[in-house]
């Protein structure tokens, strides 16, 4: 099931940057119970302009999956995002854009 919860999130791409929130490294964790989605994801950096924007983004796009009834988004500090979260995926397409990691 988390798979599936996962892929759902990787459609979700990050306003300011030309990449999902799951190869970008936001998504620490994701679990499912009883229609019940849990994400916990921070952000690249506090005070972040996008920040209502992803959160939305996030919510829909879980809603959309079957069974789906309910998301809880918890916003984390700890660990601190670094580039080093990032997938290999995301480090290419902000290279692509241009964008040093």
């Amino acid at each position: 099931m988390t798979e599936r919860l996962w892929a759902a999130l990787a459609e979700v791409e990050d306003p300011e940057m030309p990449v999902n929130l799951v190869d970008l490294g936001v998504i620490y964790g994701v679990s499912e119970r009883d229609g019940v989605v849990e994400v916990d994801l921070t952000f690249t950096a506090m005070g972040c302009p996008a920040s209502e924007f992803i959160l939305d983004d996030v919510r829909e796009r879980l809603l959309r999956e079957p069974g789906i009834d309910e998301v809880r988004v918890n916003v984390v500090w700890d660990p601190p995002w670094t580039t080093g979260r990032m997938t290999q995926a995301g480090r290419d397409a902000l290279e692509a854009w241009g964008l040093a990691v």
